[in-house]
């Protein structure tokens, strides 16, 4: 039986409404399609929907009392110029956990959502590196290992009090934004 599910995958793919901000360079940036539109959606928020589903159905199938949801979403997830798909799909998540949230608490199942910022798993160039640390108040980017605990402390006995919170787990890297 599963006790605790988290959803901690992802699709992005550089998309602008702005077509002067488009771009051919490293991974490009383009304007945005039906289709990656839905590969976003679908990957991203849709993945989610349906796991929590099935976690759900599931947990009422063996009379399960306790139970955690934990769905990572991300930092810009609000509002971030050149990646308009992945932060919409991205809020969706939040959404669909803040009404798992609310609707299944009854069963004592919480619902929360981990937002990481800038996390160093490979993706970040030494110039970006420098950037982060200058604009985050710890001054570095983050480890995977301390998003991990954060994880942890959902998951645990010790947050049987929160439920429907955006956490944001990125050194206060969008703090003022």
């Amino acid at each position: 039986p599963v006790d605790i599910l988290i959803n901690n995958h992802t699709v992005c793919i550089l998309e602008t409404f702005d077509p002067s901000l488009t771009s051919d360079e490293g991974s490009g940036i383009f304007l945005p399609t039906a289709d990656v539109i839905d590969l976003h959606f679908t990957v991203n928020a849709r993945g989610v929907a349906m796991m929590m589903t099935e976690y759900v159905k599931r947990f009422l199938a063996r009379s399960a009392t306790w139970g955690r949801i934990i769905n990572t979403s991300t930092d810009a997830a609000h509002a971030h110029k050149a990646n308009v798909s992945y932060a919409a799909s991205k809020h969706a998540i939040e959404s669909y956990s803040r009404s798992a949230a609310d609707e299944l608490g009854k069963y004592g199942i919480t619902v929360n959502i981990l937002a990481p910022g800038p996390i160093q798993t490979g993706y970040i160039t030494p110039e970006s590196e420098q950037m982060i640390n200058e604009g985050t108040p710890l001054g570095r980017v983050g480890t995977p290992e301390e998003v991990a605990d954060v994880f942890v402390f959902l998951a645990s006995h010790q947050a049987r009090w929160m439920t429907g919170q955006l956490l944001y787990v990125g050194g206060g890297w969008r703090m003022g934004q």
